[in-house]
Parts: structure tokens; sequence; C-alpha cells
């Protein structure tokens, strides 16, 4: 009897350590996309948060407070320290505001940090290698993109003159011009679209369907029609990038170096 109790035991021990995957094998990330499934949102009201950031505070933020704000300080809107300055705020603040609506709409509050430092099967994921590949493809593209589009639209002016003469006015106005398009600008826009809006369209869908989606939302936020092609073509490679590594880092650096090559290429052109 004691001999029939100690092998069924036995059984049960070799069964169980057969059901149980070796330690660490949950990590292994399977397929492209390692984003989570698990939000610390409702999912149902992704649309919902995403229109209220989009509406009471990107579209006031972006059209009509920056002469306000002139007016305010008695200078000129055209000033090229008081633009950049002026846009650097805003931004800030929309950064700010898009964070504290994410916080009041979780479910889990202690969540949304370790959520967008990146998941457990991001840690198998190089984020740097991403980063670097990401550059390039994006680089590559957006060259191709512009060859073709001179071949069937004509040769663009890809002058911007307002950018230009804030790069040059100062080193005040080129460094705070800097600071808004290599570090606040990229850390907003991949925030709002790519680890709040891609992440939460692709707990209920296929992830290439929530880069393209996510996607199209970042072309149209910036209400430019001539670019808007390009914008989401860039859109779609921060979205692969993010996917991939699972890491919000990862296309935010993508973004920042993407904004400062454009940036040096406005100042010595």
């Amino acid at each position: 009897m004691e001999e029939k109790r100690g092998s069924l035991q036995d059984l049960l021990r070799s069964q169980t350590w057969r059901q149980r995957p070796p330690r660490g094998a949950h990590l292994n990330p399977t397929g492209f996309s390692v984003l989570s499934k698990d939000v610390p949102w409702e999912v149902e009201s992704t649309w919902s948060t995403f229109a209220a950031y989009f509406f009471i505070l990107h579209v006031p933020l972006s059209f009509g407070i920056l002469p306000t704000i002139a007016r305010l300080l008695h200078q000129s809107v055209h000033d090229p320290v008081i633009t950049a300055a002026s846009a650097l705020t805003l931004q800030g603040t929309e950064l700010a505001g898009f964070l504290t609506l994410l916080y009041y709409t979780a479910n889990n509050r202690n969540k949304l940090p370790c959520f967008f430092i990146g998941t457990s099967y991001s840690e198998q994921r190089n984020w740097l290698k991403a980063s670097a590949l990401g550059i390039g493809f994006l680089l590559l593209l957006v060259l191709l993109t512009s060859i073709l589009a001179d071949r069937l639209i004509g040769p663009k002016d890809i002058d911007n003159p307002i950018l230009k003469e804030i790069l040059l006015y100062s080193p005040i106005s080129k460094s705070t011009c800097f600071l808004l398009y290599c570090f606040v600008t990229p850390l907003l826009e991949e925030t709002v679209y790519r680890g709040f809006l891609l992440t939460s369209i692709a707990s209920g869908r296929k992830f290439w369907q929530a880069i393209g989606i996510s996607s199209f939302a970042f072309s149209l936020a910036h209400f430019s029609l001539e670019n808007s092609l390009q914008f989401f073509i860039i859109g779609c490679v921060l979205g692969s990038v993010y996917s991939w590594s699972g890491k919000l880092v990862s296309s935010v650096t993508v973004h920042s170096v993407y904004n400062a090559i454009i940036l040096l290429f406005v100042s010595i052109s």
C-alpha cells in the first residue's frame, strides 16, 4: 500500500513538472509585436479618451493661443524667441494634460509607469537595435517618397522660413527649438499615438492594423494635407519600432533623432 502511494505521488510530481513550462519560457516573445494585451484603461473608451485629448488639449493649444500669449507679453507674434518659448510651454502643457487624463481614466493607476517602460516580453528585445534600424528605415522611406513625389507632382520647396528664422535668430531661440522638437514633441506624440492609441487598438486587433490606424490619426493631427503621406509613413515606422521593442523609449529615440536631422538640415539649407 505504501509502495502504491509513493508511486502515485511520484507520478503526480512528474506530470506536474512536465506541465510546468521551463523557467523563463513565458518571457520568450512570439511574433513581431510584444505589446501587452492588458492595458491599464478601458479599451472601449479608447476613442472617447483620444477625442477628449484632441479637442480639449491638442486643437486649442495648437491654434489661437500663441497670438494671445504674444499680446499678453506685448511682443510680436513673429518674435522668434517668443514663438519658440511659447510653443515649448504649450506642448509641455499638452503633455502634462494628457498624462493627467490617462491617470484619471486608468483602471489601475499603479500600472501606468511600468506600462510605458515595457512589458516582460520587451526584455528580450534590444531597444537600441530597434532604434537604429528604425532611424535607417525612416530616413530611407522619407527619401524615397520625396523623390517619388518630386517626379509625380514636381519639386516642392522644403524651406521653412519661420523655423529657419527661429534657428538662426539667437542661441536661446535655437536651443529652445531643439529642446522642443527633439525632446518634448517626441515624448508627447509617442505617448499619445504609440503608447496609448496604438497599444489600446492592438489589444483588440492585429498589431499591423493598430499601426495603420494610429498612424492615420497621427497624420491627421498634423493638419497638413500635402505632407499627410509622409506623416503616415513616419507613424508606421515609429509604430513598428514600438511594437517590436515594446518600449516607448525606442520610438521616442527615433522620433528625436529624425527631428534633429530635420532641424540641422533646415538650419544649413
